[in-house]
């Protein structure tokens, strides 16, 4: 089952981001480093002010009664970076690690698509870390290309996100 998140869901939200996070990038990062990231990235009240972006959309997926992942979407001026065209951009999606392999990553995708429909987006996009390459596999099954990418850092590690995108016309 898959529904989307309000106010209401915030210390799920917090519990389910910070898990999935520390999960897909602990083991390739410095402890201090994915510790500080934490420590900011997911609070309640950063999460409560994308909550209640009206240009974000969160979902809940649940595997056998249980709370297995989220996705979040933006469009407009939320989306992280600025792209050409009438798109929108899939921030983050995850799956704890326990209910990998089950296709809840592709229903999520699907509710993307969905949404995409529904808002009339011409694309979609989103960055992924050049070392998930589980991540990358998937979005290749489905049809995203590698369009840039961009540096960030973790901490003092400067990591490369590859930017890939996925056309919906035609």
């Amino acid at each position: 089952m898959i529904r989307q998140c309000t106010i209401e869901d915030l210390s799920e939200l917090k519990e389910i981001s910070y898990a999935t996070f520390d999960e897909t990038f602990r083991p390739q990062n410095k402890k201090e480093n994915i510790d500080a990231y934490l420590s900011t990235a997911f609070t309640s009240g950063k999460l409560l002010k994308e909550l209640e972006n009206p240009h974000s959309y969160f979902y809940f997926i649940y595997y056998q009664n249980s709370l297995a992942g989220y996705l979040k979407v933006n469009i407009e001026d939320a989306q992280t970076e600025k792209m050409k065209g009438n798109s929108l951009e899939i921030e983050r999606i995850y799956v704890l690690d326990k209910f990998q392999k089950q296709g809840l990553g592709k229903q999520l995708f699907n509710q993307v698509l969905d949404l995409a429909q529904e808002l009339n987006r011409e694309k979609i996009w989103l960055g992924v870390w050049e070392k998930n390459t589980n991540a990358i596999r998937f979005y290749e099954k489905l049809g995203f290309l590698q369009i840039d990418e961009h540096a960030f850092y973790m901490g003092d590690d400067r990591q490369i996100d590859i930017i890939m995108s996925k056309s919906l016309k035609g």
